[in-house]
């Protein structure tokens, strides 16, 4: 998805020197602060890298997101955002932001190819990657019955097999919450014990549709055009088995897209971006938004709600500083 070869988005073709508000981050998070932003009156660009869209261009059909009574793709929904937000003035670029300067304001921001620019208030909306397993299968099947997220996706299992790959809190409630449409859901974990909390795996052990099987990683993922099956080891025993089912859900963790600003900002021990209840983040004038700060929902409607809210707290600080 290339924005220079989209005639409908007014963005301009090389960054200027200074704006009011720069936005790091292409997802629904970034995209809604840039509406805000520039629908706000403010001088607003937003650096989305080569794939503007973030990680909801992956999803083939979204059904969750409101104003849409029929399945949207992803990549539909995040043109549609991009363009708004080109329509309302934000300037929209495929540059990178590579380093940052937060120590003063006006905050310096360099971009790839060797470009600077200042900005006084900065909203960091980089999101988080769902962590894969890393198999060669695992890739051929993105969005062929591979997901990372139950809660997205999980309806569209409705009657079929499923499992889910983990073993903490995240694995167990997405395989909960995956009991509600699916026939059965096996959970793969690659030791003898979950790490869930003792009151999921007692929720876990109560549920007829839930088969743990332990010890055991997924060495690759079955089927032809979509998933048909998984084949896993027993790493005890060395033995392989093979299951039939119509979907994976890969539930070992996320990693926030901070690495830009650890040094710069405080971060949690996983290394998501620390915000007041307001999106702002150590530095004042600098904000967050999105699966970058989010450690519970990654759900495209609640990174757009932060994004917003971010917009708007950076305006009412830029109307402060001119008090």
């Amino acid at each position: 998805m290339d924005l220079e070869q989209n005639a409908e988005i007014p963005a301009s073709t090389q960054p200027q020197a200074h704006y009011q508000l720069v936005i790091i981050g292409s997802g629904p998070a970034g995209l809604t602060a840039a509406i805000y932003g520039a629908r706000g009156g403010l001088k607003t660009a937003l650096f989305g890298g080569a794939v503007p869209g973030g990680q909801l261009i992956m999803t083939m059909e979204i059904e969750n997101f409101p104003g849409f009574p029929e399945p949207v793709a992803g990549t539909d929904l995040m043109q549609a955002m991009i363009k708004q937000a080109g329509r309302l003035g934000a300037s929209i670029f495929n540059d990178e932001i590579t380093g940052v300067e937060f120590s003063n304001a006006p905050f310096r921001l360099k971009i790839s190819g060797g470009k600077t620019c200042t900005a006084d208030s900065v909203i960091i909306a980089t999101g988080a990657q769902a962590r894969w397993l890393g198999l060669p299968s695992e890739t051929r099947y993105a969005g062929k019955g591979i997901s990372g997220c139950a809660t997205c996706d999980g309806f569209f299992y409705r009657g079929k097999e499923v499992c889910v790959v983990g073993g903490g809190d995240t694995a167990a409630g997405d395989a909960l919450f995956l009991t509600k449409f699916a026939t059965k859901v096996y959970l793969v974990h690659r030791r003898d014990t979950l790490r869930a909390s003792f009151r999921m795996q007692e929720k876990l052990r109560n549920a007829p549709k839930v088969e743990i099987i332990y010890d055991s990683v997924p060495e690759e993922m079955l089927g032809a055009e979509r998933i048909s099956g998984i084949k896993l080891k027993n790493l005890k025993t060395g033995a392989v088995r093979e299951i039939a089912l119509a979907g994976i859900f890969i539930a070992i963790g996320h990693t926030p897209a901070t690495s830009l600003f650890k040094d710069v900002l405080k971060l949690d021990a996983e290394g998501y971006i620390v915000t007041d209840p307001r999106g702002g983040t150590s530095v004042p004038g600098v904000f967050a938004a999105g699966d970058v700060m989010d450690r519970s929902y990654k759900q495209a409607i609640v990174a757009a709600g932060a994004g917003c809210r971010a917009a708007m707290e950076a305006g009412k600080y830029l109307e402060e500083l001119k008090k």
